[in-house]
């Protein structure tokens, strides 16, 4: 069979350190015998921290070894309590020092009208661009002396919010010293059906196979990531087969408490009979219509559950609405009334709103004259998606494309299931189609670019969607470890972003912990994609 690769040395998120205009930061060359825990002590700063401005340094470097240490002269002239510097991963965002006199309060006004971040340690232009979905420019403009970079504990402006809107926090990732982590990764690889089986006949006609195997190289490939800023993991890997008898017998032979976080297995029976036999947090790595039924808060959910898609959408669109007609569209079933009534209830909260109205298929089918009838002006007519139906929900889409020219509709969907791919793109452009989404991909930003390059690299291919999603989870599972918390107690401080994925976890006491993760896009005229929230 075609032999798993092995991914070697992958370093997510390096970036360049600029000593910047007020130079902050110097070069140091490294002496005979030196480690990076001598220098950070003869400077007095912390190892992880001077870690964090050379990651691609080794803890014994080689002498004369070029590495950037924090400007002593400036640190001399600072009080003790405010030395801390801390790396930033983009060469615009270094995180300075600011002395608490200095420090910009937010206005009375401005915590009424705006999103306020107060500056923390490991912030960054970066991931405070990608977390809010603003741009550095923007938040230049709102907050001025942001030309001057970062500096710790300042509030600033993020971007207006509306009543309705939602603040969130951001995670930062912080590595502990000598950090050594455990992880056990179950998969369904059944080596042993396999053995005698040509690698063209297992891929081409598996789609098992090559979602096992994409999610395993990018997990490892996290892996390596990890171990490059220092990280002592151990990866043990479990074949659990086709069928959960395997998974009692690895359960008898191995004792799966011993790591620090399990990973799979695929299936969520299987699921639950590992988190019932262990007390290691388990993350099931997929979606299953079954995980609404997990009951032990042993089991950490990646991806949200679909009541999850229609509360992400009900909210955006309170957040946004100002005037207009809403139609809620459902298919006649269970599920899509469900989905239909929960979000007109929901919407029903808005006092600007007189009514929302729920439009039922018959027989799969909704006329452009029912759209009509609801409709009471020519503009700002919202229609909502509650169905997944490929008939419903073309039909739809063409009634109201075929509308009159005077009359404007914009539509929305809880999910872009397969039904909308049958859809032309250009008719989702025209109706300025928007969905929610637990992917979301920038292809120019940094750390795609490099997460791409170095798969290629290794595996002589782009990242599948599997690939990525293996990387995302274990990466961000890892790396929240890896600040020497539990996960849960990291859970509570903020969501972070990765290549492709968003985590957000809620977590209610003896209840099964939940990502909620998401992202709102909306298809542009041109065809491309923007992300809303």
């Amino acid at each position: 069979m075609r032999e798993l690769k092995l991914l070697l040395f992958f370093c997510l998120l390096t970036f360049a350190v600029s000593c910047g205009q007020q130079k902050k930061y110097v070069e140091y060359k490294v002496g005979k015998g030196e480690t990076m825990r001598s220098i950070a002590r003869k400077l007095d700063i912390k190892t992880k921290d001077l870690r964090r401005l050379n990651p691609d340094v080794r803890r014994r470097p080689a002498p004369n070894t070029i590495i950037i240490v924090p400007n002593t002269k400036l640190v001399a002239s600072t009080p003790t309590n405010q030395k801390e510097v801390f790396r930033a991963r983009e060469l615009d965002s270094v995180v300075g020092l600011v002395d608490t006199d200095s420090i910009a309060l937010a206005k009375a006004d401005d915590v009424k009208n705006f999103l306020i971040h107060e500056v923390k340690k490991g912030d960054t232009f970066y991931n405070l661009t990608r977390f809010y979905n603003v741009s550095q420019e923007a938040l230049v403009f709102l907050n001025p002396e942001l030309s001057e970079g970062l500096k710790l504990l300042q509030k600033i402006k993020v971007k207006r919010i509306k009543e309705n809107a939602s603040e969130a926090v951001v995670y930062n990732d912080e590595i502990g010293e000598d950090i050594s982590l455990k992880v056990a990764l179950l998969l369904p690889f059944r080596i042993s059906e396999y053995d005698t089986v040509s690698a063209d006949d297992i891929f081409d006609n598996s789609r098992l196979a090559n979602y096992v195997t994409d999610f395993y190289l990018g997990a490892e490939l996290a892996i390596d990531s990890l171990k490059s800023q220092g990280v002592s993991i151990e990866l043990n890997v479990y074949d659990t087969e086709r069928n959960s008898s395997k998974i009692r017998t690895i359960l008898e032979e191995n004792d799966l408490n011993q790591n620090d976080v399990i990973i799979g297995p695929l299936y969520s029976e299987e699921a639950v009979i590992v988190a019932n036999e262990v007390e290691t947090p388990l993350v099931f790595p997929v979606y299953s219509k079954n995980q609404s039924k997990f009951k032990t808060p042993r089991i950490i959910k990646t991806a949200p559950d679909k009541g999850v898609f229609s509360d992400a959408m009900a909210a955006h669109i309170k957040e946004v609405y100002e005037t207009g007609t809403i139609t809620v569209v459902s298919d006649g079933n269970l599920e899509s009334d469900f989905h239909a009534l929960k979000m007109s209830e929901i919407l029903q909260d808005l006092d600007s709103l007189n009514e929302v109205q729920v439009l039922k298929a018959v027989d799969g089918y909704i006329e452009k004259e029912r759209f009509l009838e609801v409709f009471k002006q020519l503009t700002n007519n919202w229609v909502v998606l509650a169905t997944s139906d490929n008939v419903v929900v073309s039909d739809a889409i063409n009634s109201l494309i075929s509308l009159p020219d005077s009359i404007t509709a914009k539509v929305f969907s809880i999910d872009k299931g397969r039904a909308f791919d049958k859809i032309d793109d250009n008719k989702l452009a025209k109706i300025g189609f928007t969905y929610v989404s637990d992917r979301f991909v920038d292809e120019d930003s940094e750390p795609t670019k490099i997460f791409n390059k170095q798969y290629v690299s290794k595996n002589n291919s782009l990242p599948s969607f599997y690939a990525t999603k293996g990387f995302d989870i274990m990466y961000d599972v890892l790396v929240r470890l890896a600040s020497g918390e539990s996960l849960k107690e990291t859970f509570n401080k903020g969501a972070s972003y990765r290549v492709e994925s968003k985590f957000n976890y809620s977590k209610q006491l003896f209840e099964t912990t939940q990502n909620k993760g998401l992202f709102i896009l909306q298809y542009n005229e041109d065809l491309t994609l923007t992300r809303l929230k």
